[in-house]
């Protein structure tokens, strides 16, 4: 009996990557026949570049049959997501307060988020080992640290539970191992909305939006995206760590060594970066090569672990000492997008934060899993935390090693169904409701302005 999970697990080996290549062709057909992935087997990182930064390559919402279902996972106020807004004076006035709210001393950054996370490590035991999933772990540590941005007060504790739950159902959905609760997203709204209304937000909000549309900015810019982003940062880097004991190793015994950080956090998002696919829609020509032009109203999906494998040596191997010889600049390196086509606003916050984070859990633990590293990492990254108090070889250590691994093996599968049976049921829910479709159906003015009106790809 001892045997029988890792047994089941090895006789099903096929069944997740076959659940995975059924989900991709769902998700395939959602776009229609109009959509582009680059790099492909005839454009390589060049063209993917060139295309990405084209002035023309500006569409973010309106167009494309994608867009229904990320609207729906992103519910409630997609249509004033920073990232999903079509460019204009509207997005210019969003992208400002944006920025306006991420600023502030590096020094400062740091020690909030160090803060925050120590706080939620302290609610760990310091006598024995404890099995977590890091992306659980962290969440409500990155929910303080994003209301502190936006409120300038230490968060409560209601608040915190309220932004967790809330980037959890969304992150969830987003990866099909749960369906989307409207209701406890709108317990988060009706907490901002009353803080809104009360004042208590010391920066100025967008003044193009509504008071509505305010309160889904914040929520789905900082207590969303932000949340959620900075989570699974963490969880990537700390699982990587994980099972490279030889780095972990080095950054413990070095904590202040910024370069050699910076060169795992370069490492980690090159292999594991936080987007799988960018889609963006051509408002007129593009050109692809010399033969082929994209005509406006082409859905271009730019996949970035596809770019982040061209161009180095063993590409899928975990090596943070390839950055001592590589520069940033030169490599095919985008973690927070396309500097020409509107990277993410953190690009400077998540790095200072992040390092900030991973030199507080090392401070405190040793960390150690056998858990399978993807890039979507689904499993929220389960992880054996050992407190550096206790000696390097503990007792129990080798049994909840194996109890993760084989865990891990069987949840891969059961997961894999769940995945493909929870994706088609929203794919199926959000090409009924089309939330991208119908607002700009009767926002026509909220189309990108030179968008054309063949473009749209129902």
């Amino acid at each position: 009996m001892r045997n029988g999970p890792r047994t089941a697990a090895a006789d099903t080996w096929w069944l997740p990557r076959t659940v995975v290549a059924l989900r991709v062709r769902i998700f395939e057909k959602v776009n229609g026949d109009r959509a582009v992935t680059l790099p492909d087997a005839r454009h390589g990182p060049e063209v993917f570049e060139r295309v990405y930064a084209h002035p023309a390559a500006d569409g973010r919402s309106a167009g494309a049959g994608l867009s229904d279902l990320f609207w729906y996972w992103l519910a409630p106020g997609p249509e004033v997501h920073q990232e999903h807004l079509e460019p204009g004076a509207r997005y210019e006035d969003v992208a400002a307060t944006t920025r306006r709210v991420l600023a502030g001393s590096s020094a400062a950054l740091a020690a909030t988020a160090g803060r925050a996370v120590a706080r939620v490590l302290e609610t760990l035991p310091e006598d024995r080992i404890s099995l977590v999933r890091l992306r659980d772990l962290v969440m409500p540590a990155w929910a303080e640290f994003c209301y502190e941005l936006v409120f300038k007060e230490p968060c409560p504790p209601r608040a915190r539970e309220l932004i967790t739950a809330h980037a959890d159902d969304v992150i969830s959905a987003l990866k099909c191992t749960s369906l989307r609760h409207p209701r406890r997203r709108a317990r988060l709204t009706a907490y901002l909305r009353e803080r809104i209304a009360a004042g208590d937000v010391p920066h100025p909000l967008p003044a193009s939006l509504t008071p509505q549309e305010q309160v889904h900015y914040l929520q789905g810019t900082f207590f969303n995206t932000a949340v959620v982003q900075l989570s699974e940062a963490t969880a990537h880097v700390l699982l990587a760590l994980a099972r490279h004991p030889r780095v972990q190793d080095r950054l413990a015994a070095a904590p202040d060594d910024e370069r050699h950080l910076a060169h795992v956090l370069d490492e980690t998002m090159r292999l594991y970066p936080l987007f799988g696919i960018a889609h963006r829609i051509t408002t007129d020509a593009v050109p692809l090569d010399e033969d082929t032009t994209l005509p406006a109203g082409t859905v271009v999906c730019f996949s970035y672990p596809d770019y982040h494998a061209t161009g180095y040596d063993r590409p899928d191997e975990f090596d943070p000492d390839r950055w001592t010889t590589l520069s940033r600049k030169d490599a095919h390196h985008i973690p927070f997008g396309m500097a020409a086509n509107r990277p993410c606003p953190a690009w400077r916050l998540s790095p200072l934060v992040l390092s900030a984070a991973v030199r507080e859990v090392l401070h405190r633990f040793r960390l150690d899993s056998t858990a399978s590293h993807t890039r979507s990492i689904p499993h929220r990254a389960p992880c054996l935390l050992i407190p550096r108090t206790l000696p390097d070889r503990p007792r129990r250590l080798e049994a909840l090693r194996t109890a993760v691994r084989v865990r891990d093996a069987v949840e891969d599968v059961t997961r894999g169904v769940r995945q493909l049976v929870l994706g088609t049921v929203m794919v199926l829910h959000a090409r009924h409701q089309r939330p991208a479709t119908r607002y700009f159906e009767e926002h026509p003015a909220a189309r990108c302005p030179v968008a054309h009106p063949e473009g749209d790809s129902r």
